[in-house]
């Protein structure tokens, strides 16, 4: 029986050293790529039985606004972190939430996961989005764009066009993206999976920079439909990508007084002349108090008499008579010469007027004998 096992044995090595000949060599690409419907198996209590030999913990501030939420949604909370054995407690007086592990604690990673729930809690996220962090495809990535711009009004600018009107720019990222995206105060909080979070702090950055989030979300758009034809699927897309140039509608203004730069010199400048230096100089340090004191009475008067006379010569202003301006006579128009014969018509018709009186029609003007002769003759 033991000869015909190994004889069996020996049989079955050949074949399978054909097989292994024959069978093609399998591309590193397709080792690496992730089949479809794929899913990581959970971790269960079964792969660390024995729990983890260390407490940890970690505390996370919240501000005074959201005691309210917060304490409205513990249990909620409490219950979420106690499927993962996971000791929270809530602390109204110093303001903080801390998130421990326990003994019943299998899951190395369920605290980290706890710490990222209540830094979203406390950064205003929901309840309802902030609890998804528990699942196992699910992070988050808190972005800080305070200190990205430095001018107040300008960062405020451009936090509102991450916004945009009615909130339509960030529903248009949290849909092309598939995350939840929450802007409060000089961070930006978002919720989902990890290609997407990496979109949106693309455009959260370009945002900050200057850069229209319009643009990074009409890339998005596109690729979003090349990924969903096959044959495109593992191309390069660079040529269906749009490419924006940048544009300066305004040329920058140059200053009117322009700053000229001074030639650099190793020397450091001369220092200026102190109190003590003058006087050793003038040859004041050597003096006596009393002639000291005898100069600066005589720099005083000095001082006095310049201001008295300045005083008297404004008043002597107002004493001194104006220059009088030079009469200049006119020279008279020439005579033109008076026609007689018509001023004598003018002084005939002023006397046959009365005052009061309606104008007198003039005569009328004395008809030719030929042309008497012809109005007879029509009659």
């Amino acid at each position: 029986m033991a000869s015909s096992t190994k004889g069996s044995s020996v049989r079955e090595t050949p074949k399978e050293t054909r097989f292994k000949k024959t069978a093609e060599p399998v591309a590193d690409a397709e080792l690496l790529t992730v089949p479809e419907g794929w899913k990581e198996p959970g971790f269960t209590k079964d792969d660390n039985p024995r729990g983890l030999l260390e407490e940890s913990s970690f505390a996370t501030l919240f501000p005074k606004y959201r005691e309210a939420y917060l304490k409205e949604c513990w249990p909620l909370v409490e219950k979420a972190l106690g499927e993962t054995h996971i000791k929270g407690t809530l602390d109204l007086i110093e303001g903080s939430v801390t998130v421990s592990t326990t003994k019943k604690t299998f899951d190395p990673y369920a605290i980290v996961r706890a710490r990222d729930l209540i830094k979203l809690l406390a950064r205003s996220v929901p309840f309802e989005q902030a609890v998804r962090i528990l699942q196992d495809d699910v992070a988050c990535d808190i972005i800080k764009v305070g200190t990205v711009v430095r001018n107040r009004e300008r960062f405020v600018k451009r936090r509102q066009r991450l916004i945009g009107p009615k909130g339509s720019t960030l529903k248009a990222l949290e849909l092309l993206t598939n995350c939840y995206v929450m802007v409060q105060g000089n961070t930006v909080s978002a919720l989902g999976p990890f290609s997407g979070l990496k979109e949106v702090r693309k455009v959260v950055m370009d945002t900050m920079k200057n850069i229209h989030p319009i643009y990074n979300i009409k890339a998005l758009m596109i690729k979003q439909e090349l990924s969903r034809d096959a044959e495109l699927k593992n191309q390069s897309w660079e040529r269906f990508l749009p490419r924006f140039r940048q544009k300066n509608v305004s040329k920058r203004r140059e200053p009117q007084k322009k700053s000229k730069k001074k030639e650099y010199t190793p020397f450091p400048p001369q220092p200026p002349e102190s109190k003590v230096d003058r006087e050793l100089a003038s040859g004041e340090f050597f003096l006596q108090e009393t002639e000291k004191k005898r100069m600066k009475l005589q720099e005083v008067k000095a001082k006095q008499a310049e201001q008295v006379s300045k005083r008297q010569e404004e008043r002597k202003k107002a004493f001194v008579p104006p220059k009088e301006k030079v009469f200049v006579q006119k020279s008279l128009p020439k005579e033109e010469k008076l026609d007689i014969e018509a001023l004598k018509v003018k002084v005939k018709k002023a006397k046959t007027k009365k005052l009061g009186a309606p104008p007198i029609p003039a005569p009328p003007a004395p008809l030719d004998k030929k042309k008497k002769k012809k109005k007879r003759g029509e009659l």
